[in-house]
């Protein structure tokens, strides 16, 4: 796996790859074809189509109801450059060399349409905890993930590594993942600290924390 984060990651780029227009604007050349977050485009050029993406089988579609997980995708298809870019977060590339990368689907913004996905459920997280299936995401090609804030990389093989669900942006796929709780008696009389439930992660790679849990929820007054 290559990425400017993990400092592996050439200059050189050929047609049909991913490159950032800048650190909040991604620029893809189509041919071939490229699977988006819905509303993510900005603008084009040239000749394109854009197509809702399914779940790609019923399995996946009744993973995406149950667990709300999944990033909403189109397929984008045609001839030119299209740019993308999701509420002016940074955008960080990824490139899979026949592996796979792990992604909070809310900070998924566009992959190659040759990759495959899926969505899994964390060990040791309940049905009905929130946040806790993301999409692990397989093969050779491009990843583009965003970030609320500037981001670090953890290295999970150096140190017991833990981090807020919802900070988590990525990881590597071959991490093995569990759920650690600190749920203390002082939470029951609104004495906890708020983080009660953290990701827990062991193994050979990294992991991508983003400075945000999350944009907050903004209510109709």
């Amino acid at each position: 796996m290559r990425s400017a984060l993990l400092g592996n990651l050439g200059s050189q780029q050929g047609p049909g790859t991913f490159a950032l227009a800048n650190s909040k604007m991604l620029r893809v050349e189509l041919p071939p074809e490229v699977l988006a977050r819905q509303g993510s485009m900005v603008a084009f050029q040239g000749r394109m189509d854009f197509s809702y993406e399914g779940a790609g089988g019923v399995g996946k579609l009744l993973k995406k109801v149950v667990t709300g997980e999944g990033a909403p995708l189109m397929r984008v298809t045609g001839e030119g450059v299209l740019f993308l870019a999701d509420n002016a977060d940074d955008i960080h590339l990824f490139h899979l060399d026949d592996d796979a990368l792990t992604v909070n689907g809310r900070n998924l913004l566009a992959l190659d349409a040759s990759l495959t996905w899926d969505i899994q459920r964390l060990q040791g997280a309940g049905v009905a905890a929130g946040g806790l299936f993301n999409m692990t995401i397989r093969g050779t090609g491009w990843v583009a993930v965003t970030a609320h804030g500037a981001p670090v990389v953890l290295d999970a093989s150096r140190l017991p590594t833990f981090a807020d669900s919802q900070s988590a942006v990525c990881w590597s796929a071959g991490l093995r993942v569990g759920v650690n709780r600190t749920f203390k008696a002082g939470a029951l009389i609104g004495r906890g600290s708020g983080e009660a439930v953290q990701l827990a992660f062991q193994g050979q790679g990294f992991v991508l924390v983003q400075a945000s849990e999350g944009r907050p929820v903004v209510r109709a007054q």
